[in-house]
């Protein structure tokens, strides 16, 4: 182990991940070292012109098994790129950027707007954004504590 990596903190192989800039306060998001780029649950796309300037409005389940609960967030379209899932099949995407929360920190990310209805996290944290600066540790599970 190098000094440098003795100072980052550690994640588990999931963590709680708070996303202000969506009016998120909390989601459990599965880190995926596999993924380049971060991916939200995302239901009823809309983009749409806000001041010459491309957007996206989508609704979100941010808990688990709970389809009642519904969040609509509005963000700038950063990007369309073919993105490939975990079986390979690709799939166009909408990219935004927006800040996550972990723990106490704050970053800024890319991420992805997908259908995860059949999949168990709402979110995967990609190793983009994550990359220098968190150590993984898989065996372990929300070390950093849900956002406040």
């Amino acid at each position: 182990m190098t000094d440098s990596s003795i100072s980052k903190p550690l994640l588990g192989w999931r963590e709680w991940v708070g996303l202000p800039d969506l009016n998120i306060q909390k989601l459990k998001a599965k880190v995926d070292t596999g993924a380049r780029t971060s991916a939200i649950h995302a239901f009823a796309l809309d983009p749409y012109k806000k001041y010459h300037q491309d957007w996206i409005m989508f609704a979100i389940h941010p808990e688990q098994d709970n389809i009642d609960l519904i969040i609509e967030c509005h963000a700038p379209i950063k990007d369309r790129r073919i993105v490939s899932d975990s079986g390979g099949h690709k799939q166009r995407r909408y990219v935004i950027e927006t800040q996550l929360q972990l723990g106490q920190t704050l970053i800024t990310a890319e991420m992805t707007l997908t259908n995860r209805d059949s999949m168990v996290f709402r979110m995967l944290l990609g190793r983009t954004a994550i990359n220098h600066k968190y150590l993984i540790a898989p065996s372990e599970s929300y070390l950093l504590g849900e956002p406040t």
